[in-house]
């Protein structure tokens, strides 16, 4: 138990500071679009938002050593790609492929999910944000499609669509805010990719099936997490 606790505190600390290197890389790369801004609120909001991802899988997670090093691995390359399209709306594919050729080669492997419910979970999610995106005009980004596949393999059916609602939720919420607060109009773009990360995280956390059956202190860390971020 300790050794589980030390590994999920140095896990929270990389993802820490893994948020914010990614917050200041996303300012400079790019480089077409670079805004080069000084660090800010945005800085601190994704590196406490990193870290509590990366600290809650790896105190959720009782599966294999090797595959829970494999979903962090992909929760790394998600926070990267959370910050280019915060700040530049963007998901690179120099990030993104490599997301997908991960999420494809750990499908024959997850412990968690069945191959069929992998490929299953894509095929749906990949459909209905296409879907979505003919309906809601600039409502889904080219990039949300190529980034919701590898969610779904990772989550497989019926999980993914819990992390697509709880993204939609998460998004509405945080429009209505920015809304209220003159900070955005009803014309300003607001990417979806972060919602659709924190939603596949939060499902992780949440769904006993995902990461294996949670052990008692680690099953009530991870409740009192969900719980503030509002889950």
């Amino acid at each position: 138990m300790r050794g589980v606790t030390v590994a999920a505190i140095a896990a929270g600390a990389f993802f820490a500071v893994l948020g914010a290197a990614s917050e200041r890389l996303a300012t400079v790369w790019p480089a077409d679009e670079a805004s080069g801004r000084g660090p800010g609120t945005r800085t601190v909001l994704l590196a406490a938002a990193a870290g509590a991802a990366g600290w809650g899988i790896a105190a959720r997670s009782t599966l294999d050593w090797w595959a829970t090093v494999v979903h962090l691995a992909l929760l790394a390359l998600l926070v990267v790609l959370s910050a280019t399209d915060l700040e530049q709306r963007r998901l690179p594919h120099l990030v993104l492929d490599p997301l997908i050729l991960l999420a494809i080669a750990f499908v024959p492997f997850n412990p968690a999910v069945e191959p069929i419910s992998a490929l299953a979970g894509a095929a749906v999610a990949v459909g209905f944000l296409g879907l979505l995106g003919i309906l809601v005009r600039a409502g889904v980004a080219m990039g949300d499609l190529y980034l919701v596949a590898p969610l779904g393999l990772l989550l497989g059916w019926p999980a993914i669509f819990v992390a697509v609602f709880l993204a939609a939720l998460l998004s509405a919420a945080t429009s209505i805010v920015l809304l209220a607060s003159r900070r955005v109009g009803l014309k300003s773009y607001i990417p979806f990719g972060p919602f659709l990360v924190a939603g596949a995280v939060l499902t992780l956390l949440r769904d006993p099936a995902l990461l294996g059956p949670p052990g008692e202190l680690a099953a009530h860390a991870v409740n009192l997490l969900v719980r503030g971020l509002g889950g």
